[in-house]
């Protein structure tokens, strides 16, 4: 189950996992870190309870983990998990970690960490234009595909394009994987208008819970990868006296909304959804 966020995912979800009786495998980038609860609307214990749960809280902001990594720990996971049930619920809006599991990865090189860190230093200091020029030059039509405002996709892509000396964009051959179960995609969806007062509901809902203190206690690691997301820096920047808490708390909400409106832009493209109107 897909959709964008603060649709309603978790929910339904938890509803049909336990109507069915099956676990729920997150397919939240998120989600998965532990140390980051509120800003993600993880699903809290309570809400777990009775219904298993994996990758929630099952990795660290400190580990290096990407959508290729998820893809064999959750074959894996999927394999065992098949030998006692029917089937499992894979929930979350993510479109990378979903195609991941549902698609495959195209093989791309290792990682060169060294590198990724010359690189994400240059972020720090320079910002991402820095690094979006570099890649316009290297791999136009990367440039032109991928969110140039996300400074992990830029990063990653003009990695592979200097360590490889081969575009990013040429290891993309977008030929679909076999699995070895059937896969039905059902996603949520909501009138816009309604989707947007909700997420400015939830923002409000994530501040009265901590988020202010969540992310105080983030800052030492705030140039770590995972955190470069939205309702984590737009507080950094809070912190770092950049701008006021209120401008900050408006920043996430409009920043959300825009993560909705790519999100559901990004599924567009796929005809085997099944969409259900959330009311």
């Amino acid at each position: 189950m897909l959709g964008p966020t603060g649709v309603g995912k978790t929910g339904v979800g938890i509803q049909i996992a336990k109507k069915s009786g099956c676990p729920i495998l997150s397919c939240d980038s998120r989600q998965i870190y532990k140390e980051m609860v509120i800003g993600t609307a993880a699903p809290s214990l309570e809400e777990q309870d009775g219904v298993p749960h994996y990758f929630i809280g099952s990795h660290s902001i400190l580990d290096h983990y990407t959508a290729g990594q998820y893809e064999l720990e959750s074959l894996a996971l999927l394999e065992k998990l098949f030998q006692s049930h029917d089937q499992v619920l894979m929930v979350g809006g993510s479109g990378l970690y979903i195609d991941a599991v549902c698609n495959g990865m195209d093989d791309f090189p290792p990682a060169d960490l060294a590198l990724r860190a010359q690189l994400s230093e240059r972020v720090a200091t320079e910002g991402v234009e820095s690094l979006r020029f570099d890649l316009k030059r290297l791999d136009p039509v990367s440039y032109h595909q991928i969110d140039i405002k996300n400074p992990q996709r830029v990063v990653r892509a003009l990695e592979v394009s200097l360590q490889t000396g081969r575009p990013f964009s040429s290891f993309k051959t977008h030929a679909p994987k076999e699995r070895p179960f059937e896969i039905v995609k059902e996603g949520l969806t909501q009138e816009r208008s309604t989707l947007y007062a909700k997420i400015d509901a939830r923002v409000d809902r994530m501040m009265e819970k901590g988020l202010l203190e969540e992310v105080r206690s983030l800052i030492p690691f705030k140039n770590t990868p995972a955190l470069r997301t939205v309702g984590y820096s737009e507080l950094f920047d809070y912190f770092d006296g950049v701008c006021s808490l209120e401008e900050s708390i408006s920043l996430i909400k409009r920043n959300t909304r825009r993560y909705a409106k790519r999100q559901s832009s990004y599924w567009r493209r796929d005809n085997a959804i099944k969409w259900r109107e959330v009311v």
